[in-house]
């Protein structure tokens, strides 16, 4: 899993060292050696789980998607980025969260062993 690219929907190929990788950078990260420049890239899709190749030179607006489940891999990338938010959704529409810490009313009946001051 890719800590650079959060919706990364493909992994590549280094044709220096032949190992799968997300982004440049996990490569970086993980070998001694820089990755080495090709104008074929191998890609195996995280939804269908298959490989396709594609050539840089030739490439298309159609190549955007995987030629065997029609995934579409070239997204907008999303990186990790720090936010201040608030955990949980709007209360008014999820209330789940909501703890009520209010205390619970025993309505006892006139059956209960306590209840011998309702008795007249």
């Amino acid at each position: 899993m890719c800590k650079h690219i959060l919706n990364a929907q493909v992994s590549v190929r280094a044709a220096c060292c032949k190992r799968w990788f997300d982004c440049p950078q996990c490569h970086a990260e993980n070998s001694t050696h820089e990755l080495k420049k090709t104008d074929e890239i191998i890609f195996l899709c995280k939804k269908c789980k298959k490989a396709f190749r594609k050539d840089i030179n030739e490439c298309e607006e159609a190549d955007e998607y995987c030629p065997h489940c029609d995934n579409q891999y070239v997204v907008e990338a999303k990186t990790p980025m720090a936010a201040l938010g608030v955990e949980g959704e709007d209360a008014r529409v999820d209330n789940r969260l909501i703890k009520d810490d209010r205390a619970k009313i025993n309505n006892l009946s006139m059956f209960d062993k306590d209840a011998s001051d309702k008795l007249g």
